[in-house]
């Protein structure tokens, strides 16, 4: 199985719509970045309904043992950083990615990137779910703006137009 590296995005999309014991289902390894924990943490203290790190034992905080690249910190925020420095130290781990700009420098870089929707394809295709149409509509309802186009070729991608 294949170890990964998440962000704060995919882990808070994928609690609120119900699947975030996929992870270990999927991957050997899940590690996340203090940068997340703490993201996360703080919206918490805001009233948001996120998930706390500290309540999954798969979930190993780890962080980049080298200060990210000053190219990799201009718009990016301190998660997306850490996550992508992260994984630029262990190339072979797949990095979970959302925002746009993210998912590009990391590509850029090399690196193996997926997203919420990716994770979710990949479930199916495990046998996790019969269908993801259900949790692409929920992703909708909790927060996660998916354009119409991007909601289709997912679908289809999954077998599910």
């Amino acid at each position: 199985m294949p170890e990964v590296v998440s962000n704060t995005s995919p882990l808070l999309y994928l609690y609120r719509i119900g699947v975030l014991d996929w992870f270990p289902k999927l991957f050997s390894e899940v590690w996340v970045p203090k940068a997340v924990v703490t993201e996360l943490a703080d919206g918490r203290r805001r009233g948001y309904d996120v998930p706390n790190p500290g309540d999954y034992s798969w979930i190993q905080i780890v962080d980049p043992k080298s200060p990210p690249s000053e190219w990799l910190t201009l718009e990016l925020g301190p998660g997306e950083v850490a996550a992508v420095s992260l994984a630029l130290e262990n190339p072979y781990r797949i990095v979970l990615l959302d925002d746009a700009l993210a998912r590009r420098i990391a590509q850029a870089a090399g690196l193996n990137v997926w997203g919420t929707l990716r994770f979710l394809l990949e479930a199916k295709s495990e046998g996790l779910t019969e269908s993801i149409e259900p949790f692409v509509n929920r992703l909708g309802d909790s927060g996660m703006w998916i354009s119409e186009s991007v909601r289709n070729r997912i679908l289809s991608l999954a077998g599910e137009n």
